[in-house]
């Protein structure tokens, strides 16, 4: 390429250096607060944002003055819908989480109004739900007979559910809500799938009046407990939450195990509560911060331990239900606590003649909406990594334990992104007919490779994790470039393009993996050439001196221009090699 040629192209730009503070200021900003919270405080005046402030913490400030009596009309009807569900799941909730039947509709009341005030979801309805139950139960009695021992099972259940809610408002306060996105869908789909297994089997003691069952959770101790053996209900007592800060287990000796079932329990409440939020979000259009969400989640679980109750979060059906039924704000979560409350003070009795039958046919009802089958076929259809991430979630929860399952879906999850990460894809790209378009040859097969040219694309940011892969995959391609070109006796391979565009990042094994590949190619006889490395490559390449290695001539903003650069380098040598034999020609013939 001529010098001329080279002055008029447009450059790949070297960002500007930043001072070190101000990178990691920018960083930072962007790993916590990419919603930027705080943009709506700027070039307000103090008094503006102290208001602000508070309506960003307590939502209810911002949206109760514009609260309209169509709104609580609509919000009373799907309160009072939803309460007639709290009362019998509560009751049979609280059963499954092997707790005083009461405490479920104790957590139906103070927990929702704590989180009309603080959340951020028009539609959550909040309660207990029966994985959490049954995370709870399966936890708790390996170290604590719930029926020899009861008080001490209750304080430990208040106490995890006062440490769950720590847990979420620590991770809301630190602006670590991302960290739930690591439950992926598939394994969530499974680990519901297989909890509500689970529960379903736990529910034949009441179901076929099994005196003695299994405490196991697992189908093997399930099943055996029921081919081994071919009732009651307790009086529930009237009146509202009494306090229970007391009952605080902190200096017991099973804290551990409280410690580990509130951060587990929290964890799965958060990721269900938030995805939940969300999808019915997406239905009316408004956005939910998932950091707020934690706050509120949290402090609803704190003052809930400290009222009797245990954890409790947004469950899809209650939440759907609620939905259904035409809500308009988070007041039908204040209607429903009221309505808990009335049950409280004057129903409670009632509730002694509920057959158990009853309250085990209610959990499976519930538990058989969990089990999304559609879902796991079309994890199958689109992505069957995803679906062996689901299957395994399912297996380890029914055939081990709900722990086990939690930690396979996490590990086998885990192990996807380790895969992605370390064997990113790369592919060879071909001209588009009629265009400057360069797109992989596997995909459209109509791309025309460029005689005497390699064009790779990486698809990934290149890190110490994926540093020796690619290359080692580089090398390969340029192998079978080689080989496939001598055997079609096609044009000798000149130049080998990487396109950097999707290399979002690179650190010093990256670089130094290009330096090698420099080395290789040069060896060989073959030119590297870079096109369209971001701002942060660049940064990161001119620092360690790489772009004076390879010559910032060979670094292009496009694979066209790069092609184009590379073509004409081609035809000027065979141009310069003809000329070359003619004249070599011509004096042979002189001679003779």
């Amino acid at each position: 390429m001529g010098n001329a040629d080279f002055e008029c192209r447009q450059r790949v730009g070297v960002p500007p250096p930043k001072p070190f503070l101000l990178s990691l200021k920018s960083s930072l900003k962007e790993t916590f607060f990419p919603d930027d919270p705080l943009r709506q405080f700027q070039n307000q005046p103090p008094g503006r944002k102290l208001v602000l402030g508070l309506q960003y913490f307590v939502p209810i400030l911002e949206w109760a003055p514009r609260y309209t009596f169509e709104y609580f009309k609509a919000d009373v009807v799907a309160g009072i819908t939803i309460a007639s569900l709290a009362v019998p799941q509560g009751i049979s909730y609280a059963n499954l989480a092997n707790l005083p039947p009461i405490m479920g509709l104790y957590s139906s009341f103070v927990p929702p109004l704590v989180y009309a005030m603080l959340g951020s979801s028009k539609d959550l309805g909040v309660g207990t739900v029966a994985v959490s139950s049954l995370l709870i139960s399966a936890m708790l009695t390996k170290e604590v007979n719930p029926i020899q021992n009861p008080k001490l099972y209750v304080q430990l259940a208040l106490t995890s559910t006062f440490i769950a809610g720590v847990f979420q408002a620590a991770l809301g306060f630190l602006r670590l809500g991302f960290i739930v996105d690591f439950l992926s869908h598939a394994t969530i789909v499974g680990f519901m799938g297989g909890a509500a297994t689970v529960v379903c089997l736990q529910q034949l003691k009441g179901i076929l009046g099994l005196v003695h069952f299994t405490h196991g959770t697992d189908l093997v101790s399930v099943m055996r407990s029921i081919l081994t053996q071919t009732h009651q209900i307790g009086h529930l007592k009237k009146g509202l939450n009494p306090p229970s800060v007391s009952e605080l287990a902190f200096g017991s000796e099973y804290l551990p195990t409280a410690i580990k079932t509130g951060i587990i329990t929290g964890f799965i409440a958060l990721a269900e509560g938030i995805a939940v939020g969300r999808s019915f979000a997406m239905f009316k259009n408004y956005h939910i911060d998932g950091n707020k969400e934690m706050i509120a989640l949290g402090m609803m679980n704190i003052a809930g331990s400290c009222t009797s109750c245990y954890l409790t979060t947004g469950p899809f059906s209650r939440t759907a239900v609620n939905f259904n039924a035409g809500c308009k704000t988070a007041v039908s979560n204040i209607v429903m606590a009221m309505a808990v409350m009335f049950t409280l003070l004057f129903l409670t009795p009632l509730f002694h003649y509920t057959p158990l039958v009853v309250l085990s046919s209610i959990i499976i009802a519930a538990m058989l909406g969990l089990m999304d089958y559609e879902a796991v076929v079309h994890l199958w259809k689109v992505d069957k990594f995803d679906f062996v991430v689901c299957i395994g979630s399912y297996l380890g929860v029914v055939f081990g334990s709900v722990e086990i399952g939690l930690v396979v879906a996490v590990v086998i999850s885990l192990l996807r992104v380790l895969l992605f990460v370390a064997r990113p894809k790369t592919h060879v790209l071909g001209n588009i007919p009629n265009s400057v378009a360069f797109r992989s040859i596997d995909q459209y097969p109509v791309a025309r490779s460029i005689p005497g040219i390699l064009i790779l694309q990486i698809d990934a940011p290149i890190y110490f994790t994926n540093a020796n892969y690619l290359r080692e995959r580089i090398s390969r391609w340029v192998d079978e470039e080689e080989d496939k070109l001598k055997s079609s006796l096609e044009i000798g391979l000149q130049y080998v393009i990487l396109d950097m565009s999707a290399v979002g990042s690179i650190d010093t094994s990256g670089i130094s993996m290009l330096e090698e590949i420099k080395k290789t190619l040069d060896r060989r006889g073959l030119k590297l050439v870079l096109a369209n490395p971001g701002s942060e490559v660049m940064k990161k390449l001119d620092k360690s001196k790489f772009i004076e290695a390879i010559g910032e001539e060979w670094i292009y903003l496009t694979v066209a221009e790069a092609v184009g650069a590379c073509n004409f380098m081609l035809h000027s040598c065979k141009s310069n090699s003809t000329k070359t034999i003619e004249s070599e020609e011509a004096q042979a013939d002189n001679i003779v």
